[in-house]
């Protein structure tokens, strides 16, 4: 389909969303958000398996009133949604960060910040009112891991989030052909490509480029040398540690007494192994299609994975969701709920808060539909017999 998308009122569906931040931003930018690793079949892939979905409605159901309500950790939630943890959203739209957490807030959605973000711990607890959750990546630098923390504690953070699946970062090649490196770093190539969005220029000449203050003081976090884009291995994941386990993550829910969740799980013996640790809930993941290149789409992942834990504890999904009908199949799957990831990114980084807020709403409003195009009056009610897998 060919549509001009010019503004967030030409824009009906995630897709007309990502035109719209495709248009705005730089390549360079726009291609950090948006890509994958190598081949980047995994990206594909998670898409393509919602794409397979095969639904089978009820029909002659009552549905004129439909709850998208469900809950978490005992609080209700306006919908079985969160917003996942996504990394320099302000290179994309100073403020996106934020702007993201106000929309989760409104929607009555948990909000989870990266370690990689552009605003500070301190200032989303400050000026987002909602359920924030904090994504703590793995660094060499232990002192600021847990310096980090200590921080999301103090802010009254919710919940924190280790994601387990980056002991190296993805081999993203989208970035080395665009020059694209954090921190930022100009070059003849990548200065071309900003000028030919000066909107975008002006609105970070005006508020300055963004860092990824939640990592600054950190000694793994060095500066990337002139050849950097010669370099086969991601700059964003220059400074994980390889090294931790789980006798590492069992020190974490030692020290966190807050909700502890685990995103990044494919097999169900991790999920198993985890489980033990005392986690509270586990996020089937596989990076957004940003890691392991190949790895399986995350609904395939899914029902091995709710089957071997699920009655125990959470188990929530993120990767490939771009309609409010993958949400319904992820959660008839046996999923509690899904993380969103690029889907509400487009909105933030093209628009800020009323682009994230037009994808809350794009999704909300497919996923009740969905529900009662399927004869369901709840979320309780998307139950596995609607649904077929084409695996």
């Amino acid at each position: 389909m060919n549509h001009r998308i010019t503004d967030l009122s030409s824009c009906y569906s995630i897709a007309d969303l990502r035109l719209l931040a495709k248009r705005r931003l730089p390549k360079g930018v726009f291609e950090f958000f948006d890509g994958g690793a190598e081949h980047e079949n995994t990206l594909r892939a998670n898409e393509a398996a919602f794409a397979q979905v095969r639904w089978r409605p009820h029909t002659l159901r009552d549905v004129s009133q439909v709850s998208l309500e469900s809950s978490l950790f005992g609080s209700p939630l306006g919908l079985p949604m969160g917003i996942g943890p996504t990394g320099g959203l302000g290179f994309g739209h100073p403020g996106a960060d934020l702007a993201l957490a106000k929309a989760a807030a409104s929607h009555g959605i948990p909000y989870t910040l990266s370690s990689s973000a552009t605003t500070s711990i301190e200032d989303i607890a400050k000026h987002a009112p909602g359920r924030l959750w904090f994504q703590a990546y793995i660094l060499k630098d232990q002192d600021h891991f847990w310096s980090m923390i200590e921080r999301a504690r103090a802010a009254h953070f919710e919940a924190l989030v280790i994601t387990v699946d980056l002991p190296v970062g993805g081999k993203r090649e989208r970035d080395f052909h665009n020059h694209f490196a954090i921190p930022f770093r100009l070059t003849p190539k990548n200065m071309l490509d900003m000028a030919q969005h000066p909107l975008w220029l002006l609105r970070h000449w005006q508020h300055g480029f963004p860092t990824l203050v939640n990592l600054e003081g950190s000694k793994s976090a060095n500066p990337i040398n002139r050849d950097a884009f010669k370099k086969l291995a991601s700059t964003v994941g220059r400074s994980y540690d390889a090294a931790f386990d789980v006798q590492r993550l069992a020190e974490v829910r030692q020290r966190w007494r807050g909700k502890l969740i685990v995103k990044g799980i494919l097999r169900p013996d991790d999920a198993l192994q985890i489980a033990r640790l005392g986690v509270d809930a586990i996020v089937v993941s596989n990076h957004g299609g940003r890691q392991l290149d190949g790895a399986i789409a995350s609904l395939h992942a899914l029902p091995s994975i709710v089957q071997a834990v699920g009655q125990t504890l959470p188990v929530w999904l993120d990767g490939g969701i771009r309609r409010g009908a993958d949400v319904a199949a992820a959660l008839a799957v046996g999923a509690s709920g899904v993380l969103l990831g690029r889907a509400s990114l487009y909105g933030s980084v093209s628009a800020a808060e009323s682009g994230a807020q037009r994808a809350l709403d794009i999704l909300a409003e497919e996923f009740k539909r969905t529900l009662q195009l399927c004869g369901a009056k709840n979320v309780q009610e998307l139950t596995s017999d609607l649904i077929e897998l084409n695996a």
